[in-house]
Order: C-alpha cells, then sequence, then structure tokens
C-alpha cells in the first residue's frame, strides 16, 4: 500500500506544481485571478471491520479536490489610455463572445474600425445606450466613429449671467440718442445642417426698468422684438420676448434650410450700478463633429469627446456578479462564463449596491504574489521528492523481503 501512498502524493505535488506554474506564468496577465490546489485525505474504511471506538480508518493517500479561484482584488495600476477600466470592488465586465456571453476582469479595451468597444482579443464590451436602462438585458457598445454625430439645430439662447447698468438714461432721452449697439451682444447659433449662424441682441432703455430687445441694428426696424423689466432692487421680472427669428441664407447661402425661432431667456439678467457685461450664454445647437476621446466615469458612463467641442454621455458599462464567483468556470482570454454552480447572472451600473466603482484609465494587475508562488513551488518540490522517497524505501522493503532466505 505505500506505493500508493507514494503515487498520490506525487500526483498531488505534481498538480501543485502545474497550478503554481500557471500563477507564475500569468503574473503579467491583466485581471488574471490565481488559482490554489486543494487536496482531500484519502481513507481506507469498510463497513464491519471491527475497528475498535474511536480507531481512525487507515490513509491511503491524498487527492485533489478542486483547483479553486481566488478572486481577491489585484493592485490597480494608472495607464495613459482613457478607455482601460479597472474595476475595484466585486463585478465582471460583461463581453460578448463568438462563443457567447462572458465576463472578465481584464479592461484593457480598445476601439475597433466598427466604433465598437472590444476587447484585445476583439470581444465586444457590453452595457447600455441609455445609461438609465441599468438592470436590463445590455448590449454592445458602439461609438460614431465614422460618420461621426451630425449637427443640431439651435432651439434656446439664454443670456445666463448679463448686467445692464442702472445709471443709464432713457436711450432717446439725451442729444444724440443713445444708439443701439451701445449695449449688445452676440452668439453663434447653428441650423439644422450645423451651420454657424450669428445671433444678436441689443438692448436699448426706454423707461424706468424697462429695456427694448432688437435682434438687428437695422434702423428700418424700429419695432422691438421684446421688452425686459426689472424691479426696483435692479432684479429679473418678466421679458415679453418670445423669441429671435434666425435666416439661415447668409451663412449659408447655397442649400439654406427654412427660418426657424429661438426661444431667448433673459431671466439671468441684472440692473444695477456695474457696467455693462455680458458673462454667460448658452445655446443648444452644435455643429458636426468626429469623436475624438472617451473618458469613463465612477459608475461606468462613457463620456464622449467631439471635435465641436461637445461631451455628452453616449452609454454606460455593465457589470455583472454572482451569488458564487467560484463556482464561475474559466474559458481562455481571461474569459469566465456562468455555471450552474455559479448561480444566475445579475446586471448593475458600478458603485450601485454591492457592485464595485469603475477607475478610467487604469488597469487591475494579476492578483498573484510571486514570492508566495515560488515559496509554494519550493514546498511542492519537496513534497514531491519526499512521496519519491517512500516509493524507494517500500522497494527497498520488498527487496529485502524476496530476499529472505
Amino acid at each position: 500500500m505505500g506505493f500508493y501512498h507514494g503515487l498520490s502524493g506525487l500526483n498531488a505535488a505534481s498538480k501543485s506544481l502545474d497550478v503554481s506554474g500557471n500563477n507564475i506564468a500569468n503574473s503579467n496577465t491583466i485581471g488574471f485571478k490565481k488559482s490554489r490546489a486543494e487536496f482531500n485525505e484519502m481513507v481506507a474504511s469498510a463497513m464491519g471491520t471491527g475497528q475498535s471506538p474511536g480507531s481512525a480508518g487507515v490513509g491511503i493517500g491524498v487527492s485533489v479536490a478542486a483547483v479553486t479561484q481566488q478572486f481577491s482584488q489585484g493592485v490597480i495600476t494608472p495607464t495613459a489610455n482613457g478607455l482601460d477600466m479597472a474595476i475595484n470592488g466585486d463585478g465582471f465586465f460583461v463581453v460578448n463572445t463568438p462563443s457567447g456571453t462572458a465576463y472578465t476582469r481584464n479592461g484593457a479595451f480598445q476601439l475597433d474600425k466598427n466604433g465598437f468597444l472590444v476587447t484585445a482579443n476583439g470581444d465586444k464590451v457590453q452595457g447600455w445606450a441609455d445609461a438609465n436602462a441599468t438592470g436590463t438585458q445590455p448590449v454592445d457598445l458602439q461609438f460614431p466613429t465614422g460618420a461621426g454625430i451630425p449637427g443640431r439645430q439651435t432651439t434656446s439662447l439664454a443670456i445666463q449671467a448679463a448686467n445692464l447698468p442702472a445709471t443709464a438714461p432713457d436711450a432717446t432721452s439725451v442729444t444724440p440718442n443713445t444708439p443701439r449697439h451701445t449695449y449688445g451682444t452676440s452668439l453663434q447659433v447653428y441650423d439644422s445642417q450645423g451651420v454657424a449662424i450669428p445671433v444678436e441682441v441689443y438692448f436699448v432703455k426706454n423707461g424706468n426698468n424697462t429695456w427694448d430687445v432688437y435682434d438687428t441694428l437695422d434702423p428700418a426696424v424700429t419695432t422691438p422684438v421684446g421688452q425686459v423689466t426689472f424691479d426696483g432692487e435692479g432684479k429679473f421680472v418678466s421679458s415679453t420676448v418670445t423669441g429671435l427669428n434666425v435666416d439661415p441664407s447668409a451663412a449659408n447661402p447655397n442649400n439654406p434650410p427654412a427660418p426657424f425661432n429661438v426661444t431667448l431667456d433673459l431671466s439671468g439678467m441684472t440692473q444695477n450700478d456695474r457696467k455693462w457685461s455680458v458673462d454667460k450664454m448658452t445655446q443648444d445647437g452644435y455643429a458636426s463633429g468626429e469623436l475624438t476621446g472617451v473618458n469613463v466615469s465612477k459608475d461606468g458612463t462613457l463620456m464622449a469627446s467631439y471635435s465641436n467641442g461637445l461631451t455628452r454621455p453616449e452609454g454606460k458599462v455593465a457589470l455583472a456578479r454572482f451569488t458564487n464567483p467560484q463556482g464561475l468556470a474559466p474559458n481562455g482570454n481571461n474569459n469566465w462564463v456562468q455555471t450552474n454552480d455559479s448561480g444566475p447572472v445579475l446586471y448593475g451600473s458600478a458603485g450601485a449596491g454591492s457592485f464595485g466603482q469603475i477607475q478610467g484609465a487604469a488597469l487591475e494587475e494579476s492578483n498573484v504574489d510571486l514570492t508566495a508562488e515560488l515559496v509554494g513551488m519550493m514546498t511542492a518540490q519537496r513534497s514531491y521528492q519526499a512521496n519519491a522517497q517512500t516509493i524507494k524505501t517500500q522497494d527497498q522493503v520488498f527487496s529485502t523481503l524476496v530476499n529472505l532466505r
């Protein structure tokens, strides 16, 4: 029986060396999770052998019970790639592979020629195009890298911070009259083709705390588009300006779209002793643009930047959790797949509930401790030698018995 003890020990030590060797080989693999060989004692026992109370069965060696994954957190290292992602905490990235859905901790992502967010193996990273749809079945994430994004027509214009001088006289009460351009400003808006069109707004004092609003310097236009009024403290009270009519034909003479109306919000204006100033104006249109970069926030929202200066969310990366991650089956390429032992998958966004957060421009290194693995390898080597020695000793015993006379 001693031969079997030694043989099982050799097999166990060899398996331990295999596991340590695989861990060491993947010590620089992004998102890799080390494995551990776990062993069980084998005992010979039979019904009715007449063992004395409290006596143990006879040991017949060792067996490999399982090789388990250790999903401890790896070190997160910053990178220069804005598409790199690392999960700090629980969860897996969801990827669409040729063989089906898989899960990974390797966040070394990039964009392919069609604008899909993919892994180094070409697996498509999944998430939600609508950041509010988290928890539903994720889909492949894609960015407009080819044709870019079309222009958007401006629908609203807001003067969010501007001041009219309270000491200004009525325009017609002085000689010569105050020129219309004295208190004016302009901002570019966009037509439906993304062509920029300058829009002008002028203010002419017309009574106590009341200003006429014009959209042109043309002296033939004597009727204002509306009025804006302030109270005795210089705070905005009301505006009768319903909007500005924009004619794109001057800026886009060859293929001009139809004229359109832009609402004008003047509620951010004040009237006090400061000089005429415009500190902030906004409008909601933009020109066409090409994708220039993508960054990810802690909750997995993908913020895309475009050449027209626009930055907007283009989706959210999905994370997956399992009741028993140890039940996941390795599938190669740093991926795991769901099994009955892992339990059902639960989708969610980073930072929600028990899901970890995503750190952009960073990668999670392997959780392999090289020092511990090398020590474990030496221990397994000595175990292998010791078991080989038991076989040698048993052979010497048999040889002695055979040579008895």
